[in-house]
């Protein structure tokens, strides 16, 4: 069996980046950005913002994919989106899936993600985070 196609949305607005803490983790993966499976049919870029939307409640629009790997935690392939917030106040908008969502300012980012950020996200990050 292949493995998911993960899409995760990365949200960066005013210096922080916009995480969830998931209801029940992913091995010691606790705190990630909205993610979550693509669908048939869907783009990387269109799972990301329609999971930004599902997990955190959050309108965002994609502006371009920072790449992709083999999870080290999960093992699933996920690609990551750089997304713009257009509108919406972050909550847990699936209780089920979602426990808590925080906005992290980039030096508190290995507090919450202790085995690091994927570099092509970080290098992103840097920069985005700096304005």
């Amino acid at each position: 069996m292949p493995s998911p196609h993960i899409a995760g949305a990365v949200i960066a607005d005013a210096g922080r980046v916009l995480l969830i803490r998931r209801a029940s983790p992913a091995g010691a993966l606790l705190w990630t950005f909205p993610s979550g499976k693509v669908e048939p049919g869907e783009s990387g870029a269109e799972a990301a913002a329609r999971e930004a939307g599902e997990e955190a409640g959050v309108t965002v629009e994609p502006l371009v994919v920072l790449g992709s790997r083999l999870h080290p935690v999960t093992g699933w392939r996920v690609v990551y989106v750089a997304c713009q917030l257009l509108s919406g106040e972050a909550y847990p908008a699936s209780p089920q899936e979602v426990a808590e969502v925080a906005w992290v300012p980039l030096v508190r980012l290995r507090e919450y993600v202790p085995g690091g950020v994927y570099p092509p996200v970080l290098a992103y990050l840097d920069g985005a985070l700096a304005l």
